[in-house]
């Protein structure tokens, strides 16, 4: 693994972590994340699947125990960085790993959430509780990461990193 990337990864997961206390959107037993969706985007592009599914599941463990989490932060978080690297990798595409964000987040990730609200945290919401608010979530961190990846920092921190430019 090389320094550069696991330095930023890092990073990022201070700024999920941070902004877990500043930006959310309370739904039932959830608490939704743009800033995370936005950053699962963003790493998925800059550095690949790995990096942005480890960033993921390190946000939403310190989460957890910092108690600004809940156990749905793994499959909201992490699925939707998976299919945002695998997207992003097969198209080059930021729109691409956008869509694989929200599907992977609002409708893979919030059906996974189903079982572990209903067993684990005890929650009676029904099975399509979540798609609603974790797409929303996705969404709003979708419009973020595009923007975002559009500014000369992406570019800044491209060179920085010796990725391939846009």
């Amino acid at each position: 693994m090389d320094t550069k990337k696991l330095t930023f990864t890092a990073l990022f997961v201070a700024v999920g972590v941070f902004t877990a206390q500043l930006i959310y959107i309370p739904v039932g037993v959830a608490k939704c994340f743009p800033v995370q969706h936005a950053i699962n985007i963003l790493l998925a592009v800059l550095l690949g699947t790995r990096y942005s599914v480890n960033a993921a599941f390190a946000t939403s463990l310190l989460r957890n125990i910092l108690g600004t989490g809940s156990l749905l932060a793994f499959p909201g978080s992490m699925i939707g960085a998976a299919l945002a690297g695998i997207l992003y990798r097969r198209t080059n595409s930021i729109i691409w790993a956008a869509v694989g964000e929200l599907v992977g987040t609002g409708l893979i990730g919030a059906l996974v959430a189903f079982p572990v609200a209903k067993y684990l945290i005890g929650s009676k919401a029904g099975a399509l509780f979540f798609v609603v608010p974790f797409a929303v979530s996705a969404a709003g961190g979708a419009v973020i990461a595009c923007l975002l990846y559009y500014t000369p920092v992406i570019g800044v921190v491209r060179e920085w990193l010796g990725a391939r430019p846009r």
